[in-house]
């Protein structure tokens, strides 16, 4: 081998070591270890929230995994396991007006708008729902109605995939609003609306005649007689 490629190896053994030796000085440096983590321990105190803590408040609504059913009765619509005869909530005017719209949308194809089961596609042949409003649907209880759009019932599919859990109670809601409609008397209006009923009413019944009028009404066509010549 001559001097020279023995000069050239030697040079070359040297820029490898020096480069190795760069890449570990820097990997040192560099590395943090799992345990050396920057992090917080429990109930440990901190200096960069302002309220002092290191354990940050649960976001609003937040469900702890795997109990997110843990509200029976709103999930299955069964108490103590029979039908509920109450809502998981209170029901708002927002409730019921969430209710009509999927109800318009998902139910009055086949229940028609005011829940008759004279929907679009009855009329087309299918199979003819029960009226909403007959005795045995408006005496069942509201789990009975969750039961139906969760589960199906005879000819009608379940909806539980395209109706999300508290839109099916809005639905119900809505269904009871329906169902009070088509069966109200008087004693279902609040009494300052029945007193604003009866103000109006002198008036309205004012706007009627309640004499004949003093213009004669015409003939019929012929009556005239014939005309003298």
């Amino acid at each position: 081998m001559s001097t020279e490629r023995r000069r050239w190896g030697r040079a070359r053994r040297r820029v490898a070591g020096v480069l190795a030796l760069v890449a570990a000085t820097l990997a040192a440096g560099c590395r943090q270890d799992m345990q050396d983590q920057p992090k917080y321990k429990g109930q440990r105190g901190s200096h960069f929230f302002a309220d002092g803590r290191s354990d940050r408040p649960l976001v609003q609504g937040v469900v702890a995994r795997g109990h997110a059913d843990d509200d029976t009765l709103r999930a299955t619509g069964k108490s103590d396991g029979q039908l509920a005869t109450r809502f998981p909530a209170p029901v708002t005017r927002a409730t019921l007006l969430r209710g009509q719209e999927r109800f318009n949308i998902y139910c009055s194809p086949c229940h028609d708008r005011v829940g008759d089961g004279n929907g679009m596609i009855v009329q087309r042949g299918y199979r003819h729902p029960p009226s909403l409003h007959i005795d045995r649907l408006r005496d069942a209880p509201v789990g009975h109605f969750f039961d139906v759009i969760s589960n199906g019932y005879g000819a009608m599919p379940d909806y539980a995939a395209q109706v999300p859990v508290d839109d099916r109670w809005a639905i119900i809601a809505y269904i009871r609003a329906l169902q009070l409609s088509q069966h109200a008397s008087t004693g279902d209006v609040p009494p300052d609306e029945l007193q604003k009923l009866a103000a109006t009413a002198p008036e309205a019944a004012g706007t009627a005649p309640s004499q004949p009028t003093s213009q004669p009404s015409p003939l019929p066509r012929g009556a005239e007689g014939t005309p003298k010549r």
